[in-house]
């Protein structure tokens, strides 16, 4: 017996009109697999990780993730990713621990100060948690 994959794509497809952005893409990645979307511009690489993470209907084919399909369990296959898109979607006028407590209820995670603090800590937050999120580095804005 094989164990479930992590991610498996089949037939993984959306267009854009006429036109293919991703058409017929098969992947199944293991456990323990390091794995890279590597292209040229256009190649597909966003768009793959928009289906797989939900944020783009696929067109054709499936995309699972633990053995839950994306479209059918929306909610349950964001609960075992993470993905961190180029564009961040930050409200930038509010605080660091303000947002992240924000963010948690609308999740509902929890969001006690004391996570929090556990959170920012974690992630190297310490000496930002202070200041507005318009005030942060790119790289800090990713860690936010």
């Amino acid at each position: 017996m094989t164990a479930t994959p992590l991610l498996e794509l089949k037939q993984l497809g959306v267009r854009y009109g006429n036109i293919w952005a991703v058409r017929q893409l098969n992947l199944s990645i293991a456990s323990g697999e390091c794995v890279a979307l590597l292209g040229s511009n256009g190649a597909g690489k966003s768009t793959t990780m928009k289906m797989i993470t939900g944020y783009l209907q696929a067109d054709g084919g499936t995309a699972q993730v633990c053995g839950i399909t994306v479209h059918i369990n929306n909610n349950e296959t964001k609960s075992k990713i993470g993905y961190l898109p180029e564009a961040n979607p930050l409200y930038v006028d509010m605080y660091v621990r303000e947002y992240l407590a924000f963010v948690g209820s609308i999740h509902n995670v929890e969001t006690s100060k004391q996570k929090i603090e556990e959170i920012i800590n974690t992630v190297g937050l310490t000496l930002e948690a202070n200041k507005k999120i318009s005030q942060l580095s790119k790289g800090y804005k990713q860690r936010v």
